[in-house]
């Protein structure tokens, strides 16, 4: 696969002749001088892929409209008026690269990425009514499945469900894969503030349907869910996105759905949220016997099942991750295109101590290769 790189891609597999700048700005030296070899073009070349990138759809807002969904999300309700002010400055002035496919692609090159698994933002129907929430959904994924058929290239695509009623999720996850031939979907962290393992949701059909067809899950939060006390400081992404995260594992782990399902492909937006570094406590808990009342085997065990993204901002922490859940289990990501995203997630992933560079190729595009079915 050829691609046309920008002056400022640092993608070291492409081999330009010069040391990324990525390196620099963190303050590391390259160990070892690479020779230039040419762009890809064989079919072991290796890619570098981004799973956790967003699309936003502004024919779907648009007719989402009349639902006025920003005064269901979470992240709206529990910020104060200057977080509102940034965050709709923020959407206005980055619509080009969440809407524009060849601003994307340009920002791509500049990054190093070859490949960006595409997602919807993260605004799920989710408060809908159940047959509005179906329509919406398969809009967005129509949409998405246009933009990767118009660039098969360069982006893969992930759709959405209405997880509100099971029903319509299973039936249109099966759309999504076999009919719209998207990889999986993204899904949120709880739907309407209860837990995807609540009872009332019925979800374990879906997650089932998931499991059936290899799909994988892109779990994303949008903010916690409970969050009287984050609402200054951006604290309701600053924390609680990590804090939702950490929760819906939690719940998925300790209600059995790991358990019950144990093929299940996915992957955790924010290097897991903080579960991830602090797995140790829950294995200590379940020594409790009301912690072990529906699983025996150590929480950290299912834990070990899921795939994390690289967003950490920091070589040490990505090295912790890598070091206790395999090298196997952790793939680029930048949350492009918005402002807590990794913009330079080559030179993150470059910079981690004593990584080799073949496990790093693995992180940066051979695991999403493998679990994405990606054609070099």
């Amino acid at each position: 696969m050829l691609f046309t790189c920008g002056l400022g891609c640092q993608n070291p597999m492409h081999g330009h002749n010069r040391r990324p700048a990525t390196l620099a700005a963190r303050g590391k030296t390259a160990t070892t001088s690479v020779k230039p070899k040419p762009a890809k073009s064989s079919a072991s070349s290796s890619l570098v892929v981004d799973v956790h990138c967003h699309h936003f759809n502004t024919s779907v807002a648009q007719k989402a409209a009349v639902i006025d969904p920003m005064q269901h999300e979470f992240t709206h309700i529990f910020s104060n008026d200057l977080t509102r002010e940034v965050n709709f400055k923020q959407v206005r002035d980055r619509a080009p690269q969440l809407s524009d496919i060849p601003t994307r692609i340009k920002d791509m090159d500049k990054m190093g990425v070859d490949v960006q698994v595409v997602s919807p933002a993260p605004f799920h129907y989710y408060f809908a009514e159940p047959d509005f929430g179906l329509e919406l959904s398969k809009s967005v994924n129509e949409g998405i499945a246009g933009i990767v058929a118009q660039y098969p290239k360069r982006l893969a695509g992930m759709g959405t469900v209405p997880l509100q009623d099971a029903k319509f999720a299973v039936k249109e996850l099966e759309r999504v894969v076999k009919v719209l031939g998207l990889k999986g979907v993204e899904i949120g962290t709880n739907v309407n503030g209860k837990d995807l393992t609540d009872p009332s949701l019925g979800l374990d059909a879906f997650f089932a349907k998931a499991e059936e067809l290899g799909a994988v899950l892109f779990m994303h939060p949008n903010g916690f869910s409970h969050a009287e006390r984050l609402t200054d400081h951006y604290l309701n992404n600053i924390i609680g996105n990590p804090l939702e995260t950490t929760i819906a594992v939690s719940h998925l782990i300790f209600d059995g759905f790991m358990k019950r399902f144990p093929k299940l492909k996915i992957i955790l937006a924010h290097s897991g949220g903080y579960l991830a570094h602090y797995w140790a406590r829950m294995d200590h808990g379940h020594k409790r016997p009301d912690v072990r009342t529906v699983i025996t085997t150590k929480p950290s065990k299912y834990l070990e099942k899921f795939y994390f993204d690289t967003i950490t901002f920091d070589p040490g922490m990505l090295q912790s991750l890598i070091a206790r859940f395999g090298v196997d289990h952790v793939m680029l990501g930048t949350d492009y295109p918005y402002d807590m995203g990794e913009t330079d997630p080559v030179g993150l992933v470059s910079s981690v101590p004593k990584l080799s560079r073949s496990d790093a190729k693995m992180i940066m595009g051979g695991n999403a290769q493998k679990l994405f079915k990606l054609k070099p």
